[in-house]
């Protein structure tokens, strides 16, 4: 069933991102999405924004999400949250990172809603 509140977009992401499938995780940007890492970077459509994410799959663990503000105007909406992904590095040493976010979201036609811009570490 299609989403209907813009705060489903968290809740999508998180699912995606804990279940290992980069695929579904891309798939809840638009095509011209952007994406700002932490060095302040913006990465631009699907191939760049894979390249940012693929650190974070690095990291084997557990992504919660949690929504603090989500205001709609029609279309499209601004959300905020706070998140934090608890795993295992590379190293398989214990790894805690956290943020606070601002996105815009755009509703699908097919009512779903998709991440035009995500900032990660935009309320910090």
């Amino acid at each position: 069933m299609p989403d209907s509140r813009p705060q489903d977009a968290h809740r999508n992401f998180e699912d995606a991102f804990n279940s290992g499938d980069i695929e579904a995780l891309l798939a809840l940007y638009t095509v011209d999405a952007r994406l700002v890492s932490d060095s302040g970077r913006v990465a631009i459509g699907h191939d760049a924004i894979r390249e940012e994410l693929v650190g974070l799959f690095a990291i084997k663990g557990r992504m919660t999400v949690q929504t603090l503000s989500a205001v709609q105007a029609g279309d499209i909406a601004m959300l905020r949250a706070e998140w934090r992904l608890d795993g295992l590095g590379p190293d398989d040493q214990p790894v805690a990172v956290s943020g606070k976010t601002s996105e815009v979201v755009l509703r699908h036609p097919d009512g779903q809603w998709l991440y035009l811009i995500d900032n990660p570490h935009g309320s910090e």
